[in-house]
């Protein structure tokens, strides 16, 4: 069967207006924007661009942070994220004795309130880069050891490998995607940042975990945690942290992965500002990773291919999306000439096909009446008549009933679909019909040897199933 699938199932976004509404509401972006607008000729900032300190506490203040510690970090993080993002442009020191260069408003300011919504979205994407960037960097804590007697890091000392630390939460990340994908896209359900962490450390084949794994995950969580109230920042994650009580007895993985309140050791959900941000960083890594609405403009052919591999609810929503820039007749008559086709992908094109058709409706009836002598459309036509309770549909002969039955299966089984469906789709044909493995060699369908022999290795019963295997071999010599 086919093996050209996409990587990821798609998502499915919120419109470009209400992402935009959304990054301007976060809390880095928003700080940023203000210290933007707060910046002038009296704000100096140091050769890196980092704001001078005697500032920090005006700038804390400027964006309703208290003047302490804490708050000033957050300023200074929205410093950064405003330099990076172009909403600040930092001018060097004009010359070697000048300690301090100036900053002035950047050119990406103006995109806050006179850009289009795909504006806004791509200075929040530069501040993400910025959030991430500081969520990769080195713990305070371990930069504190590396402090001199002169009051410079010794960085070389430094055990911190940035590529491996980004490649590590991006995949954390990456994961965190998928399993909200994997719900349906609604990402409703927060994700447990033990089974976060294990899902990057534990091998697939790992029974019970070792000592020294359950150490990494526990390190890994202590590391996500303070990722997370970063990222959190940029309106990327919704994040509930771990509990300071389990903090304190260094994150026991054991039990996290076993405690039935895994809330205690940190929850958090993608936002759907976090979606459209990490899809972006996915399609920026060369990833597939496709959105509901992006088959919507395109012909039919392409939506049947694409929706090949769509989990139910998101081609449901592509189909629609389709449909409404189609009249009826119009859109049946090109689904079904898309349908056709003796490749492997055609099956499952057919079984799309018919579920796009049921959401056209009556309406596309005297197009299905016109294939009903079609060697390949035939069977799907008197199906689709029947479910929409048609009169004078002409039965099927034998032959059809059997080229439809194998024309589904591989469908089916192309689809991946599970296990036990597909095993009890197996058992009521054959229960059905009970000449049915007698009659599938005969057929002209190109899927037939493949047919038998998935019944041979997944059917229930095992004489059925050696019928089968048999049945298989006389298909193939048969076809040649």
């Amino acid at each position: 069967m086919s093996q050209d699938r996409p990587t990821l199932p798609p998502v499915r976004l919120r419109s470009d207006a209400e992402l935009a509404r959304d990054a301007l509401a976060s809390p880095l972006l928003s700080r940023a924007v203000r210290l933007a607008r707060w910046a002038g000729p009296a704000t100096r900032v140091g050769a890196g661009g980092e704001l001078a300190e005697d500032l920090l506490p005006a700038a804390a203040a400027e964006v309703g942070l208290p003047v302490d510690d804490d708050g000033q970090a957050y300023a200074s993080e929205a410093w950064r994220a405003a330099v990076d993002a172009g909403l600040v442009a930092v001018e060097d020191p004009a010359g070697h004795s000048a300690e301090y260069g100036t900053a002035t408003q950047g050119e990406n300011l103006a995109l806050i309130t006179s850009g289009a919504p795909q504006d806004v979205l791509a200075v929040w994407l530069e501040t993400l880069e910025a959030a991430h960037a500081d969520a990769i960097a080195p713990l305070l804590d371990d930069l504190a050891d590396l402090v001199g007697e002169d009051g410079d890091i010794d960085y070389g000392a430094l055990d911190w490998d940035p590529e491996g630390e980004a490649e590590f939460l991006d995949g954390v990340l990456g994961n965190l995607y998928l399993l909200t994908l994997s719900e349906g896209g609604s990402g409703d359900e927060p994700v447990p940042l033990p089974a976060l962490a294990a899902s990057m450390i534990v091998p697939d084949d790992m029974g019970e975990p070792t000592d020294d794994v359950l150490e990494q995950v526990s390190t890994a969580m202590i590391r996500l945690d303070d990722q997370f109230r970063l990222l959190e920042g940029v309106g990327l994650v919704e994040y509930q942290p771990v509990d300071e009580a389990l903090m304190a007895e260094a994150g026991d993985a054991e039990a996290a992965l076993d405690d039935e309140d895994v809330s205690r050791y940190g929850l958090v959900r993608l936002t759907p500002l976090g979606l459209y941000g990490i899809r972006a960083r996915l399609l920026e890594a060369g990833v597939d990773a496709p959105v509901v609405g992006e088959l919507a403009a395109k012909g039919a052919d392409a939506l049947l291919d694409g929706l090949a591999h769509y989990p139910e609810a998101a081609a449901r929503a592509e189909t629609e999306q389709w449909l409404a820039r189609h009249e009826p007749a119009a859109a049946t008559r090109e689904l079904l000439a898309a349908a056709r086709g003796a490749d492997e992908g055609a099956p499952l094109r057919r079984l799309r096909c018919q579920q796009a058709l049921t959401l056209v409706g009556p309406a596309g009836e005297p197009e299905v009446r016109a294939v009903l002598a079609d060697p390949e459309l035939g069977g799907l036509a008197r199906v689709w008549l029947a479910e929409h309770g048609a009169a004078d549909v002409p039965p099927p002969t034998e032959a059809l009933v059997v080229w439809l039955s194998i024309d589904t299966i591989a469908a089916q089984l192309d689809a991946g679909g599970e296990l036990e469906d597909i095993q009890a789709l197996l058992a009521e044909l054959t229960g059905r019909h009970n000449g049915f493995i007698d009659a599938a060699w005969r057929s002209d369908h190109p899927a037939t040897a493949d047919v038998l022999e998935a019944m041979g290795r997944l059917h229930p019963e095992k004489r059925v199933a050696k019928d089968a295997r048999k049945a298989a071999f006389r298909a193939r010599s048969r076809q040649g």
